[in-house]
This record gives structure tokens, C-alpha cells and sequence, in this order.
């Protein structure tokens, strides 16, 4: 078995030289403009394309973590299959992941629990190649301290399915959920905008999203605003744009959010 999983995206999707990358995601999450009064989130929803593209929008998440940095140990991650069909959710079979910055330790015994969970499976390959886990993985080394991670690759599962696991690992305060998903993808700017501002209005008052047309992470993104639902977690909207405000061309643009969830009593 491999112990390590090493970065599949650095040089492509986020700078590969640890003090270039160190440089610019302390670049991004300074740009973000300081919350005057803000609670704790239990859950985030971040994009996952490219640092020049979708990079600002996560950030405007990733910024909310710092007063938790000491209080955050674990981040029970959820991003959507890209390269490998899964039926349910996968786990990797390694001790660690790796990006330029160094290793996070994975959280075997959340794992191992997870997969008592028959939606659970141990599926190296679903891993190995994925970026939308890998990209959000510097973000949380600089915007946390110490920390364990537990990942799932989210392939062919119910909004039930994906919220089971998130109550299982729920925790306390030392436990953040992070759902990784980018918005519409490669329509014209104008259309893009309407679509994802429908989309944000979705998630915020905690409707399902329809299909994946909204959201390639759709699946994660209905598993968590069931548990919202039961939780009566309230969800804010912290920014939302395209790729088109950021680093493209408007003719095809793909559509970027970042979201925060707090529990009651912590708003």
C-alpha cells in the first residue's frame, strides 16, 4: 500500500514551488476583506478550478477560518469524481496526502468507521488523479494549524447517502466540512450569471439542487443542505462570481461560490 498520496495538480492547477504557492495563497487570503462579526463555520462550499480562476472566490471561505485556526483538528472533505466512476463514496487506502507545502495525516479511524457504511468504499484509484480535494488542500495548510484530513470522492450516491457520512463525522467544534464544487460551466457570461445566482439562492435557503448542471458538485452540496435541514444550519452566500470577473474570456465562462455554514446559536 501506498503511505502517501502524493500532488497530482501542482504546476497546473496551483503553483508547484512550495514558496510560490505559499506566497499566493497568503496573497489570496489577504485580498479578502475582514469580517467585522463573524461565528465559527461548521460547513464551507468552495470552487476548485484553477488558483487564477476560481482561487479569490475560495479565499473569501478559506479568510473565515483564521480566529478557529488552533480550534479546527479535523476537515472532513467532499469533492466530486472527475476521472473515475464510483458508486457511492470513496475512500483512499493511505496514511497521508502530500502538496508542496507538506503532509496532512488522514484520519484512519474516522475512515475506517466511515467505511462501515456500505454507500463507503476504499477506492485508491478515485483518488489518485482527483483535483477537486487536492486544489482546497493548501488553502487549509495555511488557513488552519495542525489538523487531520478524512476525504471522500463523491461518485453515484443519494443526497441521503452523502448526509449520512456527514452525521457520522460530524463532531464538535474541532470538526469542519468542506464541500468542494465549482457552478454552471462554459455558458456565455450574462447566462452564467443568472443561472449561478439561481443556484446560490438555492443553496441559502436550502433547496436540493436539481442536476448537475448547477453544480458539478451537486451531489456533496445536497448531502449537506439535508443535514442543514435537520440541523438548522444557516448558510451565508460570501461571494459569487465566474470565471469571466477573474481570469477568462466572458464567451464561456464557468461559475464560482463560496458559501459558510454556522450552527444555531453561533451566528
Amino acid at each position: 500500500m501506498q503511505n502517501v498520496r502524493p500532488p497530482a495538480v501542482a504546476g497546473m492547477f496551483y503553483p508547484g514551488a512550495p514558496p510560490e504557492l505559499a506566497g499566493e495563497v497568503k496573497r489570496l487570503l489577504a485580498a479578502v476583506s475582514p469580517a467585522s462579526t463573524f461565528s465559527q463555520p461548521k460547513a464551507i462550499i468552495v470552487p476548485h478550478a484553477g488558483y487564477i480562476y476560481s482561487g479569490p472566490v475560495a479565499a473569501g471561505a478559506y479568510a473565515r477560518l483564521a480566529p478557529y485556526a488552533a480550534t479546527i483538528r479535523r476537515v472532513v472533505l467532499f469533492g466530486p469524481c472527475h476521472r473515475v466512476a464510483v458508486r457511492g463514496l470513496a475512500v483512499p487506502r493511505v496514511q497521508a496526502f502530500a502538496t508542496p507545502l507538506g503532509r496532512i495525516p488522514l484520519d484512519e479511524a474516522a475512515i475506517a468507521a466511515a467505511l462501515e457504511l456500505p454507500q463507503v468504499v476504499a477506492h485508491d484509484a478515485a483518488h489518485a488523479e482527483e483535483h477537486s480535494l487536492e486544489v482546497q488542500l493548501p488553502f487549509l495548510q495555511e488557513a488552519l494549524e495542525d489538523f487531520s484530513l478524512v476525504p471522500f470522492a463523491v461518485g453515484y450516491a443519494s443526497p441521503d447517502e452523502v448526509a449520512e457520512v456527514i452525521e457520522l463525522l460530524w463532531g464538535g467544534p474541532e470538526t469542519l466540512i468542506v464541500v468542494s464544487s465549482d457552478l454552471s460551466h462554459y455558458h456565455p457570461y450574462a447566462d452564467a450569471r443568472r443561472r449561478d445566482a439561481r443556484t446560490a439562492d438555492d443553496i441559502v435557503h436550502l433547496r436540493l439542487l436539481a442536476d448537475h448542471e448547477q453544480a458539478c458538485g451537486a451531489t456533496p452540496i445536497n448531502g449537506l443542505i439535508e443535514v442543514a435541514r435537520r440541523r438548522d444550519l444557516r448558510p451565508q452566500l460570501l461571494d459569487l462570481r465566474n470565471s469571466g470577473d477573474t481570469a477568462g474570456d466572458k464567451s464561456r465562462v464557468v461559475g464560482y461560490a463560496s458559501f459558510a455554514f454556522s450552527e444555531p446559536g453561533h451566528a
